[in-house]
């Protein structure tokens, strides 16, 4: 998160030059955009995708489409580094990332991220025209949410919106066009990131409190964070149930919503307001089943009707 006031603006100004070698720090570099955490995303990118094509698309429009996500999101993850930088030196948990622990220099990180946003757009130029015009929108709404942190307590909702446009966009790639009830997903993913990213966020609580940065633990102490985040959970359950009647999904589809209801559940009784210890289940492994389920059950629907 961002500062309010200026108390944070005495920022380190060592270990940030450092020259790197692409080919030398290709761990770092996958490190520092968490390249594993394109699992929570790309699925639901993918699902939009089957949706929209009433099965399995063309092979070719499927590589684009993850060639496309995965360049976005890697741009998005740089070009968050690269800004919070110097927040992030100050934060006991974040200052071993790769620029202020001066693993990658700032020049490194922003000629990355411009090659990733030219990947996306060179993908979404092979994909179809809109979703070429399309492409520069995706990128400023991937790349804002860095700045958002820096004047509201509500950008894990605006980081949830920036992941939900995923099954929209893959929308657009298959067909050409935009449908409005393709919303439906990007709002279901829209409060069930943000709901994770609240829960994600109470491991930094005290650093907030005592840096004076936005965040819902900041502002509702931790108990009101995980009281936030059940909720918005709730409503992304209720949008995943919407999208079935509204695509006409059959039984395979119906039970992998259900299914993850019961572990957005679970994902819940990980974490406590006393207990933070499992956060990382709740975080990584509880979400990347929850999205990994809802893409197979969507495709084995599509598929077996």
């Amino acid at each position: 998160m961002s500062p309010q006031n200026s108390q944070v603006h005495n920022f380190p100004a060592t270990g940030y030059n450092k020259p790197v070698s692409l080919f030398r720090n290709i761990r770092v570099t996958l490190e520092m955009i968490k390249w594993e955490h394109s699992f929570l995303t790309l699925p639901f990118g993918l699902t939009g995708a089957v949706i929209a094509a009433n099965g399995i698309p063309p092979l070719r429009t499927l590589g684009w489409i993850c060639v496309a996500m995965v360049a976005a999101r890697s741009a998005a993850m740089a070009f968050n580094r690269l800004v919070d930088a110097d927040i992030d030196a100050l934060n006991p948990r974040t200052s071993v990332r790769a620029i202020p622990a001066g693993l990658l220099s700032r020049g490194f990180v922003l000629w990355f991220t411009i090659a990733a946003s030219l990947l996306l757009f060179f993908a979404a130029y092979m994909l179809n025209p809109l979703a070429f015009y399309l492409s520069p929108l995706a990128l400023i709404i991937v790349c804002a949410y860095s700045y958002t942190k820096r004047f509201t307590r509500w950008a894990h909702l605006f980081l949830g919106f920036a992941m939900g446009i995923a099954p929209a966009a893959a929308w657009v790639a298959v067909r050409g066009s935009l449908d409005p009830r393709v919303l439906i997903v990007t709002a279901a993913v829209m409060f069930w990131g943000g709901g994770f990213d609240i829960l994600y966020s109470c491991q930094d609580h005290q650093y907030d409190v005592a840096a004076g940065l936005y965040s819902v633990p900041r502002a509702f102490g931790i108990a009101g964070a995980l009281r936030l985040a059940r909720l918005c959970h709730l409503v992304a359950f209720a949008f995943f149930a919407w999208m079935l009647f509204s695509f006409g999904l059959g039984h395979f589809a119906i039970a992998g919503v259900a299914i993850t209801g019961c572990a957005l559940l679970y994902e819940h009784t990980l974490v406590k307001a006393n207990d933070l210890s499992r956060l990382n289940a709740a975080f990584f492994t509880t979400n990347g089943f929850i999205s990994m389920l809802i893409l197979f059950a969507v495709t084995a629907d599509r598929i077996l009707r």
